[in-house]
C-alpha cells in the first residue's frame, strides 16, 4: 500500500479497498467496537523489539540491553509484550511501575527516572526491587541516601547527565542541552560521586544522558558517548569508581507523514556500538554494558486510531490551491492525541473504507473537543469524507493514550491487540461512571445555600 512504511507491517487494503491490519477489517472492528478506537498490531511492536536487539548485539562487541521506554504507551498488554521479547523496561512514575509489577513485569529489569521523582515513589521502587533507580539531580542522590542507610543490599544507580547538547528537534522534547530541566550539571558529577563513594546503601553503576525526542541526525549520539566517556575515566581517576554501564538513552525518530525518514535501527545501534568500543579503548576503558531506551520507534508504528466522521463544517473560499475546503469533524481529538495541539505533531491518515480512493479535497481534520487548537491534521489531502466514514490514523501509538485526558468529560477510548485474524481487547472504553468513580457527592444543605428569591421586575 502506498505509505506501507507508515503502517504496521501487516496493514493491507483488500479486493474491495478496505484497510487491514492484524488480518482484521479496520472499518468492522470501528463499527464493533465503536469509536475513538486504537489498535496495536502485535507484529509491528515485536518486531521492533526484535530489531533492536539484533541490532545491538551485532553492532556492539560487548553486552546490551534494550528497555523499551513506557511512557510512550504503557499498559498490562504492552508491558507482557516487552517481557516476552525479553527488554527491560523504563518507568518514570509510580503509577507506570505499579502497572509493570501488576503485570508480573522482572523488577530487576526495571529502570525508573525522572527529574522529580516523590519520595513515596522512591520507596515504592526501594521496596519492589527494581534493578535500577536513574538519579536526576542532588537533591534526589541525597533522599536516597537517606533512604538507604539501613539497607544490606546496595541499590544500584546511574547517575543522570545533562551533556550540553541540543539535539535538532521541537524545543518541548529536547532534554539535553545544559539549560533542560533535566539531568545533573556536569559540573556537580564530583559532588554526586563523593556522596555515592561514602554511601554503603547505594551502588553507583552507571551513565546515563537523553538528548530529546523524534531525533533523526545520529551524530548528537555519539557526542553524548564521548561525554559519559569522559565522566567514566574522570570517576576512575578521581574516585576510583568503575562504570559498568553507559546509556545513551533513546529518541530515534519515527516518520509520520510522506518524506520523513524511516529510522535506520540498524546505523543507530552500529554508531553507538562503534563509538563507544573506540572511545574506551582510546580511554583504557573496559567496554561497559551498552543500554538504549527505544519507546516512539518501537510503539508508534504499531499503533493505529480509528474516528468516525461526525459532520463537516465548509470554510470561505480561497485563492491559495492547497488551502482546506473543509473542516472534518471527528469523534475523537486533542482528549486521546494531544500532541498536534501542544507541538504541531503531523501525522498521516486514510478511509478505512475507501483506502485506494484518490485525494479529492484538502482538509483540516479537527476533533470534538471545546479549543479551537483541536485539530488533528491540517491541509490532509483525501477522498471527499462524509459523515459516518472511517478515519485512521498512521504511526498512533506513541505519546497518545500515554497523554490522553478525560477532557470535557468525555471518556478515553479501548484499545484492541490486534494479530493473525484475531482482535483482542487490551483496555476497554472510560464509561461515565469510570469518570464520576473519584466525585465525592456533598449536600447541598451543608453549604447553607440560601433560598432562591425571585429579582424584582423593572419599576420604570
Amino acid at each position: 500500500m502506498e505509505l506501507a512504511y507508515l503502517w504496521p507491517v501487516t496493514a493491507a487494503i483488500d479486493e474491495h479497498g478496505r484497510l487491514t491490519i492484524g488480518g482484521c477489517d479496520v472499518a468492522g472492528l470501528a463499527q464493533q467496537y465503536g469509536t475513538p478506537l486504537y489498535l496495536l498490531d502485535e507484529a509491528t511492536f515485536r518486531d521492533a523489539c526484535r530489531a533492536y536487539v539484533a541490532a545491538l548485539r551485532a553492532g556492539y562487541p560487548g553486552e546490551s540491553a534494550v528497555h523499551y521506554a513506557s511512557k510512550a504507551w504503557l499498559n498490562t498488554a504492552i508491558a507482557h509484550l516487552v517481557a516476552n521479547e525479553g527488554l527491560g523496561l523504563d518507568v518514570v512514575s509510580g503509577g507506570e511501575l505499579y502497572v509493570a509489577l501488576r503485570a508480573g513485569f522482572p523488577p530487576e529489569r526495571i529502570h525508573m527516572h525522572g527529574n522529580a521523582k516523590p519520595r513515596a515513589e522512591l520507596e515504592q521502587a526501594l521496596a519492589a526491587g527494581i534493578g535500577q533507580i536513574v538519579v536526576d539531580n542532588l537533591d534526589e542522590l541525597a533522599l536516597l541516601v537517606s533512604l538507604t542507610a539501613h539497607r544490606s543490599q546496595p541499590q544500584p544507580v546511574a547517575l543522570r547527565l545533562a551533556p550540553a547538547i541540543a539535539a535538532d528537534t521541537h524545543a518541548h522534547i529536547q532534554t539535553g542541552q545544559a539549560t533542560s530541566k533535566f539531568g545533573l550539571p556536569l559540573a556537580a558529577l564530583d559532588t554526586a560521586a563523593g556522596l555515592l563513594r561514602d554511601t554503603p546503601g547505594l551502588r553507583l553503576v552507571g551513565l546515563h544522558a537523553h538528548l530529546g525526542s523524534q531525533l533523526f541526525d545520529l551524530a548528537p549520539y555519539a557526542a553524548a558517548v564521548g561525554v559519559l566517556l569522559d565522566c567514566a575515566a574522570h570517576l576512575r581517576e578521581r574516585y576510583a569508581l568503575t562504570i559498568a554501564e553507559i546509556n545513551p538513552g533513546g529518541g530515534l525518530g519515527v516518520a509520520y507523514v510522506a518524506g520523513q525518514e524511516h529510522p535506520d535501527v540498524t546505523a543507530y545501534a552500529a554508531l553507538l556500538g562503534r563509538t563507544l568500543a573506540e572511545g574506551c579503548a582510546r580511554r583504557g576503558l573496559p567496554l561497559p554494558r551498552l543500554v538504549i531506551e527505544p519507546g516512539r520507534s518501537i510503539v508508534a508504528r504499531a499503533g493505529v486510531a480509528l474516528y468516525t466522521v461526525i459532520a463537516t463544517r465548509p470554510l470561505p473560499p480561497s485563492h491559495d490551491p492547497g488551502a482546506a475546503t473543509r473542516f472534518v469533524h471527528v469523534d475523537g481529538g486533542m482528549g486521546d492525541n494531544i500532541r498536534p495541539a501542544l507541538y504541531g505533531a503531523h501525522y498521516t491518515a486514510i478511509l478505512a473504507t475507501r483506502a485506494h480512493a484518490p485525494a479529492e479535497e484538502t482538509v483540516h481534520i479537527s476533533g470534538r473537543y471545546c479549543e479551537s487548537g483541536d485539530v488533528l491534521l491540517h491541509h490532509a489531502h483525501m477522498p471527499r469524507a462524509v459523515v459516518g466514514d472511517i478515519v485512521a490514523v498512521a504511526a498512533a501509538g506513541a505519546y497518545t493514550l500515554s497523554m490522553a485526558s478525560t477532557y470535557n468529560l468525555v471518556p478515553r477510548p479501548a484499545v484492541l491487540l490486534v494479530s493473525d485474524g484475531t482482535a483482542r481487547l487490551i483496555q476497554r472504553r472510560e464509561t461515565y461512571e469510570d469518570l464520576a468513580t473519584r466525585d465525592v457527592p456533598v449536600l447541598l444543605e451543608q453549604w447553607h445555600v440560601p433560598p432562591h428569591r425571585p429579582v424584582p421586575a423593572n419599576s420604570e
